[in-house]
């Protein structure tokens, strides 16, 4: 089985999941979301958004392939770069860590370590960056697919909450633990992928 992670660009994006690639729940803010979507530039928005961040920052994320096939992805960007990031309750993200926004792995590739070399893969290229850390915003009242991680999933994979909040705690991932993550920790980290909505709406918080 080949696998291959490749960085993001918007030459790959069509190889995300349908409504992944005109998503704009995290690149904008919520009021330029909804009009967004409102007016069908929702896919506009996200390819300016991606250009902008190759331009101005660099690789935002990774398209995961099993044999040729596209079978998930990651996205992440520092939080000056998602907008969506202020409206929450628990921000903001602290500066030296990079924002994970989304993720996502296929339903069939799930259980097989790919989230893990992900992970990885992500932490070595922030690494190398400067950064020191992943943050992400769980929902710790998930109850179905959505483009908020769920809290308890983070939580098993190695992040630790960095402030609580009922809702949508902020939590933390030291990347150099994530370089001499074990075996056990892969299942984990494919539930939490794969928990993510195959094809996530934008939803107000």
């Amino acid at each position: 089985m080949g696998r291959r992670l490749v960085p993001l660009t918007l030459d790959n994006l069509q190889d995300l999941p349908q409504r992944c690639r005109s998503c704009v729940f995290w690149e904008l803010d919520p009021v330029s979301g909804e009009a967004a979507v409102k007016t069908g530039t929702s896919a506009w928005e996200k390819e300016s958004w991606i250009s902008a961040v190759l331009l101005d920052w660099g690789s935002c994320g990774r398209v995961v392939y099993v044999d040729d096939v596209p079978v998930g992805f990651v996205l992440y960007a520092p939080p000056a770069y998602v907008p969506r990031s202020t409206a929450f309750p628990t921000s903001p993200v602290s500066p030296d860590a990079v924002q994970l926004m989304t993720a996502f792995i296929v339903p069939g590739y799930q259980g097989q370590g790919l989230g893990r070399v992900m992970v990885q893969t992500v932490a070595k290229d922030l690494l190398r960056r400067g950064f020191r850390a992943i943050e992400a915003f769980g929902d710790a009242r998930w109850k179905e697919p959505a483009c908020v991680l769920p809290a308890d999933h983070l939580l098993a994979v190695g992040f630790k909450t960095v402030r609580q909040h009922p809702a949508y705690p902020r939590l933390r991932l030291e990347l150099r633990t994530t370089l001499s993550w074990k075996e056990d920790v892969e299942m984990a980290l494919d539930r939490l992928l794969g928990a993510v909505q195959k094809e996530p709406a934008l939803r107000p918080l």
